[in-house]
């Protein structure tokens, strides 16, 4: 397995009971959980919420290295910037359909759009938001 992300966010974790763990490290210790059996194949929701960017930084090199591995991982983020930065393909979902798919650049390119956040929000053809 790449790194040591695992490992040290489980040695971090701990000495601590999970109920008296902040928000970001009940993140790290089910990342961590998730991840020390060295799946083939990863799944993960929102991975970087409520990390500090340290820790956001070590998953992202860690998962670039699973990656590498050739294993599969599946991320699912509204953070454009979190899904720019890691993945190769994009799906994006709007009310249960998939209503855009390709690369970011592809992305980009259909929509026009100068960068991931906007071709999203074209994608789903909405900029209301919050305020639908």
């Amino acid at each position: 397995m790449p790194g040591t992300f695992a490992s040290a966010v489980a040695a971090g974790a701990a000495g601590s009971g999970f109920g008296a763990q902040d928000f970001g490290q009940r993140t790290r210790t089910a990342i961590a959980r998730a991840l020390i059996h060295d799946p083939r194949n990863v799944l993960l929701d929102e991975p970087t919420n409520g990390l500090d960017v340290m820790t956001t930084r070590a998953l992202r090199v860690f998962l670039r290295g699973l990656r590498a591995e050739g294993r599969c991982v599946l991320l699912s983020s509204h953070v454009m910037q979190e899904v720019a930065a890691l993945c190769d393909r994009i799906v994006v979902i709007a009310s249960g359909h998939v209503v855009a798919q390709g690369t970011p650049e592809e992305l980009r390119e259909r929509t026009g759009a100068a960068n991931l956040e906007d071709a999203f929000v074209r994608a789903i053809g909405s900029d209301e938001g919050l305020l639908a």
